[in-house]
C-alpha cells in the first residue's frame, strides 16, 4: 500500500529554548513563526535537538501541546515520543495525539536495546494503540541499535507506520530498504550532510538540525531534489557543508544552540550533562558562521 508521506521537504528538529526556570514559550513562539515564514514543511518538537532526554514528563507533554496549538495547522508537527520503555513511549504518543500532533517520531530503544524481533513488537504495540502516523527513528550512534532492511519491510506493512528518519549513514541499508519497501515506507534523512544523496535514492526530505539557523536553505535544497534538480541540490549541499559540519563538531545540540545564541537568538542554556563548547571548537564554529555570513 502506497503511503502519503506526513510531509515532503524540510522539517526543522527545533531546539527547546530555556530560561533558568523552564521552557521559554515566548521564544519558542518566535522560533516557530520564523521557521514557517522561511518555508519549512514541518516542525519536529521534543526530539534529540529539543533535549527531550532532560525534560520532565510534564514539560515534554506541555511543550508538544504548545507547539501544536501555536502552529495551528500552518505546517505539520511531528512530536518526539520515543523511549526505551514501550509503555512510556505509548503514553507520550497518546498525549501528543491528544494535542493534535500530525506524526509521532519514535527513536529505537536505547541502553537496554532489543533484538530485531523486539523492534517489531515494540513499534507494532504502539502503532496498534494510536491513530496518528508513526515515524521510526534510526540513529545507532546514539542508541547502539539499528534496523535491518527486513525489519523495515515487516514494519512497513503496518498501515500507521508511515516512514523512518534514517540517521545511520548506511547507504547500503538505505538502498535495500527503499528497494524492499517502496512507497510503503517513506524515508527522511536524519543527517544534514547527506540530504541530497539520500533524496537521489528516494528519500522524501530531511528532519534537520541546521534548519534552526538556515531554514530557507534546507527548504530550497529539498525542493530542488523533489523537482528532480539534483545538480542544484548538490550545489547547495556542498556550499553549506562547512557550516553543517561545524554544527556537529560536538554532540548535538551543543553547537546549534551555541550558534543560535552567538547569532542573538537567545535560546538559553543547555541542560546538564550537555555543557558549554570547548574553546577550540567554539572558535571553529565562529569561523564557520562568519564564513556563511551568519555572524
Amino acid at each position: 500500500m502506497s503511503k502519503t508521506p506526513v510531509f515532503t521537504g524540510a522539517s526543522v528538529a527545533i531546539v527547546t529554548p530555556y530560561t533558568e526556570t523552564g521552557v521559554d514559550y515566548p521564544k519558542l513562539t518566535d522560533l516557530i513563526d520564523e521557521q514557517i515564514a522561511a518555508g519549512i514543511s514541518a516542525i519536529t518538537i521534543c526530539g534529540t535537538t529539543g533535549e527531550s532526554s532532560t525534560q520532565s514528563l510534564e514539560e515534554h507533554i506541555v511543550t508538544v501541546d504548545f507547539c501544536v496549538k501555536h502552529v495551528a495547522g500552518r505546517v505539520k508537527v511531528a512530536a518526539g515520543t520515543g523511549s526505551n520503555d514501550t509503555e512510556a513511549a505509548l503514553m507520550l504518543s497518546l498525549e501528543a495525539e491528544k494535542s493534535g500532533a500530525d506524526a509521532l517520531l519514535l527513536v529505537t530503544p536505547y541502553y537496554n536495546k532489543t533484538t530485531q524481533r523486539g523492534l517489531v513488537k515494540h513499534y507494532t504495540y504502539i502503532a496498534d494503540r494510536v491513530k496518528t502516523p508513526v515515524i521510526l527513528y534510526n540513529v545507532p550512534a546514539r542508541t547502539g541499535l539499528s534496523f535491518t532492511a527486513e525489519t523495515y519491510r515487516e514494519l512497513s506493512r503496518h498501515p500507521l507506520i508511515n516512514g523512518v528518519k534514517e540517521a545511520s549513514g548506511d547507504f547500503s541499508l538505505l538502498a535495500k530498504t527503499i528497494a524492499e519497501c517502496g512507497d510503503e515506507l517513506n524515508v527522511w534523512s536524519g543527517d544534514d550532510n547527506k540530504v541530497v544523496p539520500m533524496m537521489s535514492l528516494g528519500a522524501k526530505g530531511v528532519i534537520s538540525v541546521a534548519a534552526n539557523i538556515i531554514p530557507g536553505v534546507m527548504a530550497e535544497m529539498t525542493a530542488a531534489c523533489i523537482a528532480g534538480d539534483f545538480a542544484k541540490g548538490a550545489e547547495l549541499q556542498l556550499r553549506w557543508l562547512k557550516l553543517i559540519d561545524a554544527l556537529f563538531i560536538e554532540v548535538n545540540p551543543i553547537p546549534i544552540k551555541t550558534a543560535m545564541n552567538l547569532m542573538g537568538k537567545n535560546v538559553g542554556n543547555l541542560r546538564m550533562p550537555l555543557c558549554d563548547m570547548e574553546q577550540p571548537n567554539l572558535e571553529k564554529l565562529k569561523v564557520a558562521l562568519r564564513g556563511a555570513g551568519l555572524l
